[in-house]
């Protein structure tokens, strides 16, 4: 029997878990982690996009994800000042002091494989060309 009645939201925690489950087996990471690289990616590309691009891209979001996404922020303080390649990982990297990322390029191109495979094409796209152009490499 269905929690709400409402399919999106019952159906929003298994739609979730196969996001992590996609990324589990994208880069063979324990659940916890792979959820904080989840948060952290998605909250420094919604910090580097203007506050209509991020939008844009969180309406494609699943609910929960959406959630995670929007999560904390202050589009008052967005787009980031500083958006390069070094910005984006070391914030991302920030979160991971305990136990540091092999490979922080590779773990953030997983998240946005992951992107590729559930948002459409164009604004997947559209968030790219966003990005200034080394981040962009990581996107393909």
């Amino acid at each position: 029997m269905a929690a709400t009645g409402i399919s999106t939201l019952d159906h929003a925690p298994q739609v979730f878990a196969q996001w992590l489950n996609e990324l589990g087996a994208d880069l063979g990471w324990d659940r916890q982690r792979i959820y904080l690289l989840l948060c952290e990616t998605l909250h420094a590309v919604r910090d580097f996009l203007s506050v209509d691009e991020a939008a844009d891209l969180a309406a494609q979001l699943p609910v929960l994800v959406r959630g995670v996404f929007y999560d904390g922020w202050d589009p008052s303080r967005t787009p980031v000042a500083q958006r390069n390649k070094a910005d984006f990982l070391a914030r991302v990297e920030a979160r991971f002091q305990k136990a540091p990322l092999e490979d922080p390029e590779r773990a953030v191109s997983a998240v946005f494989d992951l992107l590729r495979r559930h948002v459409s094409q164009g604004e997947f796209n559209q968030v790219k060309k966003a990005m200034r152009k080394p981040l962009q490499d990581l996107w393909d």
